[in-house]
């Protein structure tokens, strides 16, 4: 019997206890806002890296799908040119050998001249040879666009790969990010920060001026993964989004950005030309007075900010 007091006392001495650290876990169940903040910008941080992979995947996929189709077109006349050429030679060897004895003995007797008979005999043998060149010919070419093509399916296969590899990590990211939104709402009452007000644009003359407007143009427009306009952008999106306002054609990639335009350095930076961030990670348009137009990260908008809003990689202009 002494037994079962015992047992009730730890009993209640383990509820007693958890009872007792209850609060205290509940009370550090939500982090402070900052901390939510913090881990936005870290997420948002290792997202915009896998974003801009996935975008210049995209890019190099776009290149070899036209290299691709470019081959195609260029195989269909040369397929067409083997096929007609065998038909010939078909032909040919048709005419030698069905009837082929009747026909020399009738032009023999009709024309009495055997060299006539020599003649056509010469010119069928040389037809058939002038066609079996083509032919070697055709099939030389043809071989060494197959050896392209297969090395072209390749490269595709192993792109769309990588894309879907990225995609998957993308989406990972991306619930991590929304997980921190709606924790982000709860704790502060909304999910993003407050879209910026519109800024007129400087005048500035020429190409740059045109890039710098458009970029003063979508202020306010939402971050968006991958996307280059017209309703939100991410950073390479909008600086290339800029740049084809003004008639250059960049990439949808701040490092395939980074390898076009021409390196500068931090005295040399006008209007229009770009800064590179977190390792080719991030990129803005500079728009003049030490300040940068850029697509931050998700809940955020397209916004003016401080060229050194972070340690910058290097600068660019536009070619």
């Amino acid at each position: 019997m002494p037994a079962i007091p015992r047992l009730l006392r730890a009993i209640l001495l383990g509820a007693a206890a958890v009872a007792v650290l209850a609060p205290a876990t509940a009370a550090s169940a939500d982090p402070s806002p900052s901390d939510v903040q913090q881990q936005i910008d870290q997420s948002s941080s290792a997202l915009e890296k896998i974003v801009e992979q996935y975008n210049g995947v995209g890019e190099k996929l776009k290149a070899t799908q036209a290299a691709a189709d470019d081959l195609n077109a260029k195989m269909a006349p040369l397929q067409s040119q083997l096929d007609t050429a065998y038909a010939s030679v078909g032909q040919i060897a048709a005419t030698a050998y069905k009837g082929g004895a009747a026909k020399p003995m009738a032009l023999l007797l009709s024309d009495g001249s055997p060299e006539s008979l020599l003649g056509q005999l010469t010119s069928l043998n040389h037809l058939a040879s002038v066609e079996q060149r083509q032919i070697q010919g055709y099939a030389q070419a043809k071989t060494q666009y197959d050896e392209q093509k297969k090395k072209l399916d390749d490269l595709l296969n192993q792109q769309r790969a990588d894309q879907k590899s990225l995609a998957d990590q993308k989406a990972k990211i991306e619930g991590d990010v929304a997980n921190l939104m709606a924790l982000r709402k709860r704790l502060l009452g909304s999910a993003t920060a407050t879209p910026p007000a519109k800024v007129a644009a400087p005048n500035i003359a020429g190409s740059a001026g045109a890039a710098v407007r458009f970029a003063y143009g979508v202020i306010g427009k939402p971050y968006v993964y991958a996307a280059a306009g017209p309703n939100g952008y991410d950073c390479s999106g909008l600086t290339m989004a800029a740049w084809r306002a003004a008639g250059r054609s960049l990439p949808h990639n701040a490092e395939m950005q980074w390898n076009q335009v021409a390196h500068i350095s931090s005295g040399q930076l006008q209007p229009g030309d770009l800064v590179f961030y977190s390792g080719l990670g991030h990129v803005a348009i500079y728009v003049g007075n030490g300040q940068v137009i850029h697509a931050p990260q998700p809940g955020d908008y397209v916004k003016l900010a401080s060229v050194n809003m972070m340690p910058p990689y290097g600068y660019g202009r536009v070619r």
